[in-house]
This record gives C-alpha cells, sequence and structure tokens, in this order.
C-alpha cells in the first residue's frame, strides 16, 4: 500500500507542481578560473579506491592541486549529491562518500549545506532523504539539509541565453552560495543517455520546470541549465557504475574508480569512456562528444575543450 501511495504522489509532484510567479529576477553568476589545471590544461584524476574512502578522495584532489585550492574557509559551500530516488548507490549517492567529502570541507573550515531535490517521481524530497538515512546521517556532523521543495518562495529566476532554455529557475540558496560542489554518481540514463556531472544540475532546476525538459531535446536542454552557474569542484564516485537503463536501477558495473575535477566535460568525458568500455545495450555514441549534452557544453564554453584536458592518476 505504501509503494501504491507514493507513486501516486510521486505522480502528482510530476504532473502538477507549479512554478511560483513574481519571483526575483537575477543574472547567471560570474565564470570562474578553474584552479584545478596545469599551465591553463583543465586535470582530471583517476584513481583506484581500495578500502578507504575519504583516503581515496583527498588522493584523488591532491592530484589535481588538493583541497587548498578551493578557498572555502568561513565560506558557504553547498554540496550537491545525486538523492533524485531513494535507490541505493551509485542509483544514489552513497552517503559514506557524501559523509566523507563533507567531513574533509569541514576540517577545512568551510560552512557546509547540503542542497537537493528529487525527481517528480520520488518527490516530496524530504520523503528520499529520509529512506535514504541522509537525515541522520547530517544531524550527526551538524551539517544543514536544504531541500529544495521545502521551500516554496524561496527561488530566484535566472535569464540564460542558450539555444533551448532562455530562463532557469533556482533555489535562493544555491545561487547565494560562495562555492559549489558537485558529487555526481557514474551511470547510464534510459533519457538522456547518461547522467554525470552535467545532468546533476538539473536537481536545481525548479520542479514545475522540469517537464519542459521532457518536452523534446532533454540531452540539450540538461547541458544548458549549467549556463546558471558551474561549480567549482566535482567528485564523482565510480566504484560503481550503471551501463544500462537509469537513472535509478540498470545492470550494475564495478570500475572500482574516483574522479576529481573543475571541468564539467573533462570528468564526463572520463566518464564516457569508462562506461563504454563495457559490453552493455545503451544508448551511448561511440565518440563522447558527439553526445548531445558533451557538444552543447561544449558549444557555450562551459568546459575543456575536444581532448584539451590532461588525466592524473
Amino acid at each position: 500500500m505504501s509503494n501504491a501511495f507514493d507513486s501516486i504522489v510521486g505522480i502528482y509532484h510530476f504532473l502538477f507542481d507549479r512554478t511560483p510567479k513574481g519571483l526575483e529576477s537575477r543574472p547567471p553568476k560570474a565564470r570562474k578560473n578553474n584552479p584545478w589545471s596545469r599551465d591553463g590544461i583543465p586535470l582530471v584524476s583517476k584513481i583506484r579506491v581500495e578500502t578507504d574512502i575519504q583516503m581515496a578522495i583527498i588522493k584523488a584532489l591532491d592530484l589535481i592541486g588538493g583541497l587548498a585550492k578551493l578557498p572555502c574557509r568561513n565560506e558557504q559551500v553547498m554540496v550537491k549529491p545525486n538523492f533524485n530516488s531513494p535507490d541505493p548507490f551509485p542509483g544514489s549517492t552513497d552517503p559514506l562518500f557524501l559523509s566523507a567529502v563533507l567531513q574533509l570541507l569541514l576540517e577545512n573550515g568551510a560552512k557546509v549545506v547540503v542542497g537537493e531535490s528529487s525527481g517528480g517521481m520520488w518527490r516530496p524530497s524530504r520523503k528520499v532523504a529520509r529512506k535514504l538515512g541522509v537525515e541522520s546521517l547530517l544531524s550527526k556532523l551538524g551539517v544543514k539539509l536544504i531541500l529544495f521543495d521545502d521551500r516554496p518562495r524561496d527561488w530566484v529566476e535566472v535569464k540564460v541565453d542558450g539555444d533551448y532554455i532562455h530562463k532557469v529557475t533556482v533555489p535562493k540558496a544555491a545561487y547565494e552560495a560562495d562555492r559549489m560542489v558537485y558529487l555526481p554518481c557514474m551511470k547510464t540514463h534510459s533519457l538522456a543517455r547518461f547522467s554525470l556531472s552535467l545532468k546533476l544540475a538539473v536537481g536545481f532546476m525548479h520542479p514545475g520546470e522540469r517537464r519542459f525538459l521532457h518536452s523534446g531535446d532533454l540531452e540539450q536542454k540538461a547541458a544548458e541549465v549549467n549556463l546558471v552557474w558551474q561549480p567549482d569542484l566535482i567528485i564523482m564516485d565510480g566504484r560503481k557504475a550503471f551501463v544500462t537503463r537509469g537513472p535509478e536501477k540498470g545492470d550494475l558495473v564495478e570500475p572500482g574508480i574516483l574522479m576529481a575535477s573543475g571541468d564539467m566535460i573533462a570528468i564526463d568525458v572520463e566518464a564516457l569512456k569508462v562506461l563504454a568500455s563495457y559490453k552493455a545495450r545503451n544508448n551511448l555514441l561511440p565518440d563522447p562528444y558527439a553526445s548531445p549534452q558533451i557538444a552543447t557544453a561544449m558549444r557555450h564554453g562551459l568546459g575543456a575543450r575536444q581532448g584539451q584536458y590532461l588525466v592524473v592518476s
């Protein structure tokens, strides 16, 4: 009965959530220089994970210059995981991985919050957070959890110069954060081919606007959401991955890797190479740069040009 009721609630949210009227308008946030680079070339670290996830994260960050390159002391840092649904990792961010990242940021003096909004079929996000144990985890760490759909008026409109999107309604709390850290999973997506760092930004979009993404050109629109802002740092958990279907379920593989970068295109292309290395029936294209998400992001200058990044391990 509970599952049936949850499904009805999810369908209601997907169909009837509406964007509030009369919101304040803000410009896109200024683009920042990528500190995770060498001689102007973006870096992507790729390492094997043994057992200690926090030590693996530290190693991945050290390879691209260390967490000290992220000026976060006394600054508001919003961490964006992937809690689209209440499914276990890699359907959702592994809570232990999230906890390890949060502890590192706290140790470096950041004022950390976690922000997220789940997908329409699984909202309200509070329900997803409880099922995944996120509320209790963050409570123990003393980290605030901001679930965007809990705040019906805490949104701003941002006009962007996209080919498919011209306005995005995003949480005020996310817009006003000093720094942004993305924690994407590594997985294919039944509608958008893949869900990596570029796709993660859809979780910032007001639920009432997300239906528009599914009216056509989903992959291009998902990339253009990133015209609002770009993350300071991306840490991708590729210990496990889906190589079919997605985003919540799929055929599971275990690449056993962790990647870190300040460049969405570079890290997503490198992740696509990992996903494509498995024999699986999916919609991934032989050339990652031909993928509409990547091609659109490149057209808008949202990251590295084709092949213009360096993998360090």
